[in-house]
């Protein structure tokens, strides 16, 4: 990616950051269930609230938001999907000064991280 991206404070992160197709360009699978929808997605698209996964074989569908905890207000991504419930802490954003290009880091609580970019793969 040869955009220059800048990141974002966390804290005061608007969900319209979020929304858009992303590809997931690292995996560390820790604990997760190698066979679940989140670790076999290659793309995620975020809309309004509703979330799609694809990958070869899936398609997913369901919800997402953003929550933040009461003592740091770290934001965290909510995911519902039909088969699979999981919430991950993002731990970091970044995003060209269009947002047409960003950087999505998160950490799930089974240990797995994604590393998810854009413009779509």
């Amino acid at each position: 990616m040869s955009e220059l991206l800048f990141d974002v404070d966390l804290r005061s992160l608007p969900d319209d950051y979020l929304r858009g197709e992303w590809c997931v360009a690292h995996r560390v699978l820790n604990r997760t269930d190698p066979d679940s929808p989140l670790a076999v997605a290659t793309r995620f698209v975020l809309q309004s609230n509703t979330l799609e996964l694809q990958a070869s074989e899936i398609k997913e569908t369901g919800q997402w938001s953003i929550q933040r905890d009461a003592l740091l207000n770290r934001p965290y991504l909510d995911l519902n999907l039909s088969r699979e419930q999981s919430r991950a802490l993002i731990t970091r954003l970044r995003r060209s000064s269009d947002g047409q290009h960003g950087q999505l880091n998160l950490y799930f609580q089974s240990g797995m991280e994604l590393q998810l970019s854009r413009p779509p793969c």
